[in-house]
């Protein structure tokens, strides 16, 4: 049974920082490459960060300089480090794990809220 457990989500003030984990198991931690996407409240989901097997990241630019993905296939787990939050970025973050060698097998958490305000 595939699954994937996001934690690290909360309230934080503006300008502050948290770090997100998305712990797997049930797969091949190392054959998929994992995103973060992030949902507000009336809006569609979004990609906030990507790093795919080899380590290569890519990120929305509304985070780019603020916001770090980075995955430890020992641990099966990936981290998003957010820092300098805006309230903007207040949403329902979800870790998503596909298979880049048979772009199938899509897996996704149960989300983690983040709350950015005063």
């Amino acid at each position: 049974q595939v699954q994937l457990v996001e934690s690290g989500g909360g309230l934080v003030q503006p300008g502050g920082s948290l770090r997100l984990s998305c712990a797997a198991s049930g797969i091949i931690f190392g054959r998929y490459k994992l995103t973060w996407y992030r949902q507000a409240a009336g809006t569609e989901r979004e990609l906030v960060a990507r790093i795919n097997i080899l380590g290569s990241t890519n990120y929305a630019d509304s985070v780019k300089g603020r916001f770090t993905i980075s995955r430890d296939n020992a641990k099966n787990t990936v981290y998003l480090q957010m820092n300098s939050l805006k309230p903007e970025d207040t949403a329902v973050y979800y870790c998503n794990a596909r298979d880049q060698y048979t772009n199938r097998d899509d897996y996704w958490g149960q989300g983690t809220q983040v709350t950015v305000s005063s």
